[in-house]
């Protein structure tokens, strides 16, 4: 008898629980009323007087040892139980995640920046807040010139010589002084013009503009250059290119592509006429390239740039310029479902 109470005292000290319920029915058979220690003691009463003490000393061993386990096995329960309130159920299915979206501002410069890298195109970026070499005397606009009222220009306390950037081609010329041809770079960034709000013009807006100079680029180098652009953001083939005029390239001229008259929509974007103005280009102006200490007559170049807004405009039938700088959720998650 005395090795079997020895040996419930091995299993009382090996034993665990996870629940309370297995604690209980380990109570029961131990310790309740028609439990193992119920009989044992029962049993203690016809044991030779010679072995009494110590098998008395070890039904008391088990005794203690049952309630010490008990005890010990509730307490690590109610702490767990205690822990896992705090956090919540950890094992209950968790609320669905409302998943968030890009802007649309963010989605188009994205595509517009793939569609580039896959010809070549590096990504520059430069300061917001500029100074009048980078933004206008470098690209062929000096102090007197009359191009200049054409960007109403937000400057620094009230500093003619720091300003708010008017355009991306600050950056280019950033790059050129620091990078000797073949260049080929584009320069996504936000911008500023002080202009009234309106459906169609905001004083803070974002560009995209492409620079690439190298050995006897011409003007066929940038119409294909463009062709391939319009095929793939917006699977036009027609293009068409009118003279314009910018300060800082020389031939310049508005790309247009032919957009189509099949819906409604069409004919009120493009006013009857099919066509659709989306960027301005032309080839580096000599002066620019000098100013950035880039040899005129052993490189040329063609830049381009265009509004990121414009085009999301045209690509999401997007009626007011102002919806992409409200934050208005019910706006923002028609973008949910557009990577």
């Amino acid at each position: 008898m005395l090795d079997k109470v020895k040996e419930l005292i091995g299993d009382v000290k090996a034993f665990n629980a996870s629940t309370k319920e297995e604690v209980e029915i380990f109570r029961i058979k131990y310790l309740g009323g028609k439990g193992l220690l119920k009989e044992l003691f029962a049993e203690f009463k016809n044991v030779d007087a010679q072995l009494k003490k110590d098998l008395g000393q070890a039904l008391n061993t088990l005794r203690n040892a049952a309630e010490g386990k008990v005890t010990e096995l509730n307490a690590s329960l109610e702490n767990n139980q205690s822990q896992k309130s705090f956090y919540g159920d950890l094992t209950r299915p968790s609320e669905p995640i409302n998943l968030g979206s890009r802007h649309p501002i963010s989605l188009v410069k994205n595509q517009i920046i793939e569609v580039f890298n896959k010809v070549g195109f590096t990504v520059s970026e430069g300061p917001e807040i500029e100074d009048d070499w980078h933004n206008f005397t470098a690209l062929n606009l000096p102090s007197h010139h009359p191009a200049r009222d054409m960007q109403d220009t937000f400057f620094i306390e009230q500093d003619p010589d720091i300003l708010l950037r008017t355009h991306t081609s600050s950056v280019q010329v950033r790059y050129m002084e620091e990078n000797q041809p073949p260049i080929r770079t584009i320069s996504p960034g936000r911008v500023f013009r002080n202009e009234d709000i309106s459906a169609r013009a905001h004083c803070i807006f974002h560009q995209v503009e492409g620079l690439y100079i190298d050995t006897d680029v011409s003007f066929a180098d940038l119409k294909q250059t463009l062709l391939y652009f319009t095929k793939e953001m917006f699977g036009k083939s027609k293009i068409r290119l009118r003279p314009s005029y910018f300060p800082f390239t020389e031939p310049s001229a508005e790309v247009d592509i032919y957009w189509g008259l099949e819906t409604e929509t069409d004919y009120r974007i493009t006013k009857g006429t099919g066509w659709l103005e989306i960027m301005g280009c032309g080839m580096v102006d000599p002066n620019v390239l000098k100013n950035a200490n880039i040899d005129p007559v052993k490189y040329s170049g063609y830049a381009f740039g265009m509004g990121i807004e414009r085009i999301a405009m045209l690509l999401y039938q997007i009626p007011d310029i102002r919806m992409f700088y409200e934050n208005d959720k019910r706006f923002l998650e028609q973008f949910k479902s557009v990577i």
